[in-house]
């Protein structure tokens, strides 16, 4: 039995199939957005480049639903030493809010690190000799930060919790 919706137009009747009528839940995200999430946090140059484009033009996602919020480098400097960090935390904290709110981040924090981790790699590849050593030594220390202290306790419950429901 096919369900039809009636839509009164001036003196005359429409009668319209429900499938022809858009969703009632016009907010929901298109099925790809694990697909596009996966796609943007991934350790290669190419996935960084994809993120930065998406997030320099924000609005073209916006159905979507993605957080693009972020504190940067959160209590640590965002360009230490000089080293210009702060965009490469901007993704990391695009992976962290977007799993977190998925419910998926246990199985995709370790790869959010080492995109990370990666990022800042490239950061200092532009630097050579001691200062490129000097970078790569505190991209390593922001890394092994988030790596350790990224994920708490609570947080790993409040993620068993979601995926569970």
């Amino acid at each position: 039995m096919r369900r039809r919706f009636v839509l009164p137009v001036g003196a005359a009747v429409l009668t319209v199939p429900i499938a022809l009528i858009p969703a009632a839940s016009a907010s929901a995200a298109p099925a790809d957005k694990p697909q596009v999430l996966s796609s943007w946090t991934q350790t290669s140059a190419s996935s960084y480049n994809a993120w930065n484009a998406a997030r320099q033009n924000q609005g073209a996602w916006a159905a979507y639903g993605f957080d693009w919020s972020t504190d940067y480098c959160s209590s640590s400097p965002d360009n230490p030493f000089g080293f210009p960090f702060q965009t490469a935390c901007a993704r990391h904290d695009f992976g962290y809010r977007n799993y977190k709110a998925a419910g998926t981040f246990s199985a995709n924090k370790a790869r959010v690190d080492s995109a990370f981790y990666e990022d800042l790699k490239r950061v200092c590849a532009n630097y050579s000799g001691a200062t490129r050593s000097a970078c790569n030594g505190t991209a390593w220390t922001y890394y092994h930060a988030v790596d350790i202290f990224g994920y708490s306790a609570a947080e790993a419950g409040a993620d068993k919790l979601k995926q569970a429901a």
